[in-house]
């Protein structure tokens, strides 16, 4: 979780167990245990151990691929319940593993480090995994305890996922209902107050727990009902020991379901599922989706930033005119909100040698200059980007002309976005930019230009290819791992793709 979201926690004695030993399943018995999950009720009922698997069903090893993928198919309501363990291979700790924030905690040894911004971290296999799932109609919720809203950022769709203990991303309106997603972490936890308001003019809250806090009805209520709708649950990646959350995913066994725990530790609700495997998520859910023949997307983060250009034009003399003018580099969230995806700012004046380059490198990045407004020229803007991006930098260029106002273009934000995903998916690579929305506001005179930005790109079977993962990733029928070199540039190592 966020190092900044453990250090604001009311301190709790009673976290539960921590530094809990790690168990790893051989990836010959994952497999076993992967087939399992997509026989379903076929052959067996309730399993815990290896032995009577490998001796009820010895030849499930030489099942077709298109046969398991048939089989768990045949599950007509499947939700995933997630816990920190989906995001560890994120760089983001969890709490009760040998180097988790609680256990850490608890020998006096402080909070743990981050291998990056927490702002910054992407979506795992197990998060993209997900996402196809559900586009594929297979997925039908995700129930979460993760505050890190990589599940969001992966593309879940909001009304499929309870996020039962909030999101440091997410602020909320306590009187309208409203909901903002940030690209900063929200400053405050326990749902107090934090410094901004909402389109109705209430004082926004944030939607993290704190020990005490109870679980919102907004995302419990939903989150019951799909448990009970639910033929499977898949626990992926949590220790099962924070109440009310841990007994949800069992709501499904009233109505006949089966749960199925994924985790490298032991919980106290093991001996409730019908299968319960031991190795890291992300090869355990690799492997389940190439036996499904289906793709790992790709993901491509993007971010908006805003330009406010700002001037007023004054006799000085007689025979001149000059123009005060102000240029500043915003968050979409509000000229305050931070902006921490960008290091620096570079703004030089094409077509006016005479103009030198100015190098902003605090924010607000904010430039002020005052000129003879004889003749338009160009203003070219290079953004550098903060550590954590998949890109060290791109490039702007706008036309500023003194005497006549830009046109005002208003593209749907959604759409521009999702256009440039597919670019930056096709290009294999970030940097790529694209206007959203251009407003003019008099007086004084102001142009305000809204700006996406691709940051980051991550083709996830070149991840599992350029480090190795995939040698580990369960298989059967000998030809899964082919189709992860399949018009793949396994030489392109995650995070270290170029710019367009």
């Amino acid at each position: 979780m966020s190092l900044g979201f453990a250090e604001k926690l009311s301190y709790n004695e009673n976290v539960g167990s921590v530094g809990m030993s790690e168990i790893f399943d051989p990836p010959h018995v994952l497999q076993q245990k992967i087939n399992y999950i997509m026989l379903g009720d076929t052959y067996l009922d309730r399993l815990h151990d290896l032995d009577t698997i490998v001796l009820t069903i010895p030849s499930i090893m030489q099942w077709q691929i298109e046969n398991l993928a048939a089989l768990i198919r045949k599950s007509k309501h499947i939700v995933a319940f997630t816990g920190a363990g989906i995001s560890t291979s994120c760089g983001i700790p969890d709490f009760r593993g040998p180097k988790g924030v609680w256990t850490l905690q608890h020998e006096g040894k402080g909070v743990p480090e981050a291998s990056l911004p927490f702002h910054r971290a992407m979506p795992g296999i197990t998060h993209m995994a997900l996402v196809a799932l559900e586009k594929a109609g297979i997925l039908k919720f995700v129930i979460s305890q993760n505050v890190d809203s990589l599940h969001l950022r992966s593309g879940i769709p909001r009304e499929k996922i309870a996020e039962l203990h909030g999101n440091s991303f997410r602020e909320l309106c306590p009187s309208c209902g409203e909901e903002y997603l940030r690209d900063f972490e929200v400053e405050t936890i326990g749902m107090k107050q934090t410094s901004r308001h909402c389109k109705c003019g209430a004082r926004l809250t944030d939607t993290v727990l704190d020990w005490e806090d109870e679980l919102p009805l907004k995302e419990l209520n939903p989150a019951v009902e799909q448990c009970r709708m639910a033929d499977v649950v898949l626990c992926l990646g949590t220790s099962l020991q924070i109440t009310p959350a841990c007994d949800l995913p069992f709501q499904t066994l009233r109505g006949g379901g089966r749960v199925i725990i994924v985790n490298l530790q032991q919980t106290p609700k093991d001996k409730k599922a019908s299968l319960v495997i031991h190795g890291q998520v992300d090869k355990v859910i690799a492997g389940l989706m190439y036996d499904l023949n289906l793709q790992i997307p790709p993901y491509v983060r993007v971010d908006l930033f805003q330009i406010n250009l700002t001037y007023r034009q004054f006799p000085r003399f007689s025979d001149k005119k000059y123009v005060n003018w102000t240029l500043r580099v915003t968050s979409e969230h509000g000229k305050n909100a931070p902006l921490q995806f960008i290091k620096s700012v570079e703004v030089s004046f094409l077509d006016r040698p005479n103009l030198r380059t100015a190098i902003l490198l605090k924010q607000p990045f904010l430039l002020k200059r005052q000129l003879i407004s004889t003749r338009p020229f160009k203003i070219s803007l290079k953004i550098n980007f903060s550590d954590g991006c998949g890109c060290q930098s791109t490039k702007v260029e706008f036309p500023v002309n003194f005497q006549v106002l830009a046109d005002s273009i208003n593209h749907d934000k959604d759409d521009v976005i999702q256009k440039l995903k597919k670019t930056a998916i096709q290009d294999q690579c970030c940097g790529q930019i694209s206007l959203v929305e251009r407003k003019n506001l008099l007086p004084p005179t102001k142009e305000i230009s809204i700006y996406a930005i691709a940051t980051d790109f991550v083709a996830y079977n070149t991840y599992l290819s350029s480090t190795g993962l995939s040698e580990d990733i369960p298989k059967s029928s000998g030809y899964i791992m082919r189709r992860l070199k399949d018009n793949i540039n396994t030489e392109m190592p995650l995070k270290k793709l170029k710019c367009c």
